[in-house]
């Protein structure tokens, strides 16, 4: 059984290692990163070690900066953005006091989502809005599935994470077809050795298994393509400017978010 307790000298020593490795190629926007990571690993990992409780804490600050982000690229409102973020919050919270009322919580979320363009009546941006708060509640609302993952969704972010910086320098490296317009700047090749980097870092955490690896493989390279499509149609290069090497919160765990719900679908 994977326990917090487990991993976490695994990423002890991965963020001694990077910083070893970012030191040693003086490049400053890899230092920028690594400090980030540097104080986002020990929070993170801090708050799964207070168990379900702390993971609730960490799933409802993170969606509501993310709905923050998402809001933006979406044109959404002041109103939009506060009853999108509340909706996500409240199905963390039902994850984490009510499982079993979950589906209930959403359809309430959704219905609420709906209602702001309906009782504004705006006739001329409704039906954007509505479908913009729909999308984000289904996406973001995913990150209920930490609450009872647990260790299990720490594993899966460490391998997503690894996988994304895994296939963005052997991407540039080989080279080959692309994955797709919506990211052009992705191979397949990067891709194929992300994947296998991912599964690599499942297997030294004892957390490999046929759901693990569909998630990893399939469900991150996933959620980086939808991310970069939203990001497309708002026509800006990152969801936000205020997290270091990362641009906003979104770009950091857009791949997790699928590869989320994909292992919830497996499980």
């Amino acid at each position: 059984m994977i326990t917090v307790a487990s991993l976490a000298p695994y990423l002890g020593g991965a963020l001694a290692l990077g910083g070893i490795a970012v030191a040693a190629s003086r490049r400053r926007e890899l230092l920028i990163r690594w400090c980030a990571w540097a104080v986002g690993v020990p929070l993170v990992t801090g708050a799964f070690w207070l168990g379900r409780p702390g993971a609730a804490a960490l799933a409802i600050a993170v969606g509501v900066i993310a709905v923050m982000e998402f809001g933006g690229l979406m044109l959404l409102g002041c109103a939009d953005r506060v009853v999108l973020a509340a909706a996500v919050a409240g199905v963390v919270l039902a994850a984490w006091l009510a499982p079993g009322q979950v589906l209930r919580v959403v359809a309430t979320g959704a219905l609420a989502v709906a209602a702001v363009p309906l009782l504004a009546g705006d006739s001329e941006h409704g039906l954007r809005r509505l479908g913009a708060g729909l999308l984000g509640l289904a996406w973001l609302s995913v990150l209920a599935a930490l609450v009872p993952l647990g260790a299990s969704a720490l594993a899966l972010f460490v391998a997503v994470s690894v996988a994304d910086i895994a296939a963005y320098f052997a991407g540039q490296r080989l080279g080959g077809p692309r994955l797709s317009p919506l990211s052009p700047a992705k191979r397949w090749s990067g891709t194929l050795a992300g994947a296998a980097a991912g599964l690599g870092v499942l297997a030294v955490l004892s957390a490999l298994s046929w759901p693990m690896a569909v998630a990893v493989a399939v469900g991150g390279p996933a959620g980086d393509l939808l991310e970069s499509m939203i990001k497309r149609g708002a026509q800006v290069k990152d969801a936000g400017r205020w997290l270091p090497g990362s641009g906003g919160l979104l770009d950091r765990i857009d791949s997790l978010l699928i590869a989320l719900a994909v292992l919830l679908v497996l499980r």
